[in-house]
């Protein structure tokens, strides 16, 4: 059977050259006599492709050595809490930029823990914009502000980092960049912690990557289990238990096909290609309709409406059939929604562009 266009929010497509070096390796890595799958997760084969996964990640963003990289289990969804249990600090309250679904459950989730302040939201226009940081309310007083850059869901993403510069007490900035992680340049600088399952963009279900800043380490929350404590999976260079070994080796081949492909400059480049082709098709005909604000559209995940909503069903069967699958838009918004990762291949936008003005020319 050929490869299909799969334009799942995730799990998502993933390169096909990791997928061919993963196959051609799946018995045999490297010479060792096994799979990575059977691997010690502290033998000497399995280290190296740790080290190299950590480095390779380093070198792409730029991350400086004052940061912890951490690979964990738990995906993203568990950093709702990881976050407050590890950068409270016996702080009372932090700042939530409400802007989605994502940003929501992070939200529900830190309310366990403390305070929080929703400093700006877009709920008022169904999420369909990013509060610009004029409209942000902040508390002098937060232990740290959390944001989602892009929502996977409404397909909402902030073109622009927030500036905390003006705030007093060294606040930090937290992201929760699931969806949207190594698709452009990235001032890790700017954050204090940055968290991504890598699912989405980077690689398969079961693995979390964490990026921290060193100082914000070793103050937990009373009770904080080991397991949630940062410095514990940062001192034991992330073998404080065994990590998702496999999804951390396909991970890295997919860092590698990145770095050939010219790193993240590059890959920004060719996400901008994409999303324009899909978004100029929209924009040019009442066929179809994208509810977000033109500024803050996403680049990853592109949702859209047909113009009669009787005609979804034949939209996706149709689609189905030319080898594109998975455009249906998420149950809690309706529509369409198309996610464009950074190893979806412009070939697939080309022909999910021309299957959409094909259909709406037959349904006019």
């Amino acid at each position: 059977m050929e490869r299909i266009f799969n334009f799942s929010a995730g799990p998502a497509v993933l390169p096909l050259d990791a997928l061919q070096q993963a196959r051609d390796e799946m018995l045999n890595w490297h010479s060792s006599g096994m799979s990575v799958m059977e691997m010690s997760h502290r033998g000497k084969e399995f280290t190296s492709i740790a080290e190299k996964v950590e480095a390779d990640l380093r070198e792409l963003v730029g991350i400086p050595m004052n940061y912890k990289v951490l690979f964990l289990s738990g995906g993203a969804s568990s950093q709702f809490s990881m976050v407050p249990m590890n950068l409270l600090r016996e702080k009372k309250s932090a700042d939530y930029i409400n802007t989605g679904m994502w940003s929501k459950k992070a939200i529900k989730e830190a309310q366990r823990y403390c305070n929080v302040n929703i400093a700006a939201s877009s709920e008022n226009a169904n999420f369909t914009y990013a509060p610009t940081q004029d409209q942000w309310k902040l508390d002098q007083n937060a232990a740290y502000v959390h944001y989602t850059p892009n929502e996977t869901i409404g397909g909402v993403e902030f073109n622009w980092t927030p500036d905390l510069t003006h705030l007093e007490n060294n606040i930090p900035l937290v992201a929760d960049m699931s969806s949207s992680i190594l698709s452009r340049p990235l001032d890790i600088t700017r954050y204090g912690l940055v968290y991504a399952g890598a699912q989405k963009n980077m690689g398969p279900a079961g693995l979390t990557i964490v990026i921290v800043r060193e100082d914000l380490l070793g103050e937990t929350i009373k009770n904080t289990p080991s397991m949630f404590n940062y410095k514990i999976h940062a001192d034991n260079s992330s073998m404080y238990n065994t990590p998702p070994t496999y999804a951390m080796y396909i991970t890295g081949l997919v860092f590698e096909w990145l770095i050939k492909m010219g790193g993240l400059v590059e890959i920004e480049k060719i996400n901008l290609t994409k999303a324009n082709l899909l978004y100029d098709l929209i924009d040019t005909t009442d066929f179809y309709h994208c509810p977000v604000t033109k500024s803050d559209r996403s680049r990853m995940n592109v949702p859209f409406t047909l113009k009669d909503e009787a005609l979804d069903a034949e939209f996706l069967k149709q689609s189905h059939a030319r080898g594109m699958l998975q455009l249906k838009g998420h149950r809690a918004v309706g529509g369409m929604r198309a996610s464009i990762y950074n190893a979806m291949p412009i070939e697939g936008i080309v022909t999910l562009v021309e299957f959409m003005k094909e259909f709406a020319n037959n349904h006019a």
